[in-house]
């Protein structure tokens, strides 16, 4: 598995356009082969955390170079982002927990 974690911080009074273009990039996101799943979340500190899982490299390379990301990639730079950074790492080992839920006595 491919995790991208991409950490930014915003420019004034764009997180609300900013936010309907990451909807729509999470659109894409689901039709590419490999997707597996795409979290994100704003801090109390104004960063934003977004993390992505793709399930092989080839599919995380298909959605950086999509032509409609790479020109979101393009505006983001251009109005929304003050800062961010981009790792890509590959998943070494998991660990799942989920509590099983009881039947109603």
């Amino acid at each position: 598995m491919i995790v991208t974690v991409f950490r930014s911080r915003l420019m004034p009074n764009v997180r609300e356009e900013y936010v309907t273009l990451v909807d729509r990039m999470v659109e894409i996101a689901r039709t590419i082969p490999g997707y597996i799943s795409h979290k994100g979340f704003f801090a109390d500190d104004g960063e934003r955390v977004t993390v992505v899982e793709f399930e092989h490299e080839d599919g995380m390379r298909a959605w950086r170079m999509h032509p409609e990301h790479r020109a979101a990639q393009k505006k983001a730079r251009e109005v929304y982002y003050s800062e961010y950074s981009v790792q890509v790492c590959t998943l070494v080992r998991e660990s799942r927990f989920k509590r099983e839920e009881r039947a109603s006595a």
